[in-house]
């Protein structure tokens, strides 16, 4: 049963269904019924109903008459991903290095730190964990809300991908580091460095997860 938090019920039973459908619990092309959901949710059909409208809207499910068509991310998916992102998440760390206060960098930092922590101790769901927070505090924090709205979704759709990514060490080591060149030249308010590495970042994700 899901926990009645300060976010709706209907927000909850998404944010599960998306996270359960992009990290490969369900998988693409099978069959789902409202009453499983309603059933393994332990909740009415109401929030589950708003939030397959929601999964549908992103194109991660098809309401069909036999039930709901799990899509999930594909191959060309992942391909458009990565383009999207290789031109403009480089524009979101440039415009962090001329917005990000002095708080902000803080918590930037720890999130780092923790990420290289967790590659010493090779856990990979934890560095998955602070490599994505990392990511969405740059989006966050860049000023942009347009900026925000487009990346995270994306970057969201590729985490089933990510997961493995991470759990090769001498992979997850590598985006340690590019991580931190990005964040000392978002440190130094070096607008066109951080453009520079985050996009030399993303072209690396790419490489590595569509050439694996």
């Amino acid at each position: 049963m899901l926990e009645h938090k300060t976010i709706s019920l209907a927000e909850q039973v998404f944010e599960r269904l998306e996270n359960d459908i992009l990290t490969g619990k369900y998988q693409r092309g099978e069959i789902l019924t409202e009453l499983k959901l309603v059933t393994d949710l332990g909740v009415s059909r109401t929030p589950v109903r708003e939030a397959l409208h929601r999964l549908e809207q992103e194109h991660i499910i098809e309401i069909t008459q036999k039930g709901i068509l799990i899509l999930g991310v594909t191959e060309q998916d992942l391909k458009d991903i990565f383009a999207i992102r290789l031109h403009i998440e480089g524009m979101a760390s440039a415009f962090a290095a001329k917005n990000m206060t002095v708080e902000q960098l803080a918590e930037l930092k720890e999130t780092l730190e923790l990420q290289e922590f967790y590659v010493g101790k090779q856990d990979p769901e934890r560095i998955k964990t602070m490599d994505s927070k990392f990511h969405q505090l740059i989006y966050r924090y860049c000023g942009s809300a347009v900026l925000n709205d487009t990346l995270l979704p994306l970057h969201k759709k590729v985490q089933k991908y990510r997961r493995a990514s991470v759990e090769d060490n001498s992979r997850a080591q590598q985006s340690a580091r590019e991580h931190r060149s990005i964040f000392e030249a978002i440190e130094a308010k070096n607008a066109v460095l951080a453009e520079k590495y985050n996009t030399e970042h993303i072209a690396n994700a790419a490489d590595h997860i569509l050439n694996k």
